[in-house]
C-alpha cells in the first residue's frame, strides 16, 4: 500500500509516518513538506505515483491543504476510485469539517496527532 503525508512540519510527518508503520511496516510512504511538490509528484509520476491514501494537513504555506485539494480536480478521474484523502490537521475549526465533505476525495478529517487506531481503521479499510 502507497501512502502520501502532506505537511509543512517535520515533527508531524515524522510522527504520523511512524505511527503508520508500527501498524504495517511494509507501507510504502512518501513525505512532502509542501503540496507544492506532492502535486509535481502526482502529475509527473504516471499512474504508478498514486497512492492509496493521502493524509493532508491543511495550513501550510504556499499551497495550503484547500488549495492542493482544488489542484486535484484536474486529476480526478485518474484517482477517484483509487486514492483516499484524509485531512490530518490541528484545526478544530467546524468550517473545515463541513467544507471537506465539499471534495469527492476527501474521505475524513482527522485531528492531529494521528492515533495507532485511526491508522489502523484507515489503512485497513
Amino acid at each position: 500500500m502507497k501512502i502520501y503525508i502532506i505537511d509543512d512540519d517535520g515533527l508531524s510527518l515524522f510522527l504520523t509516518e511512524n505511527v503508520l508503520l508500527l501498524e504495517d511496516a511494509s507501507l510504502e510512504i512518501k513525505t512532502f513538506l509542501s503540496g507544492t511538490t506532492a502535486l509535481k509528484a502526482l502529475q509527473t509520476g504516471g499512474e504508478d505515483a498514486i497512492p492509496d491514501i493521502i493524509y493532508l494537513d491543511l495550513n501550510m504555506p504556499v499551497m495550503d491543504g484547500w488549495e492542493f485539494l482544488d489542484a486535484l480536480v484536474p486529476l480526478f478521474p485518474t484517482v477517484e476510485n483509487r486514492c483516499r484523502v484524509y485531512i490530518l490537521t490541528s484545526s478544530l475549526d467546524v468550517s473545515d469539517t463541513a467544507r471537506s465533505k465539499e471534495y469527492g476525495l476527501v474521505s475524513g478529517l482527522i485531528h492531529k496527532p494521528l492515533s495507532c487506531e485511526e491508522a489502523r481503521m484507515i489503512v485497513f479499510q
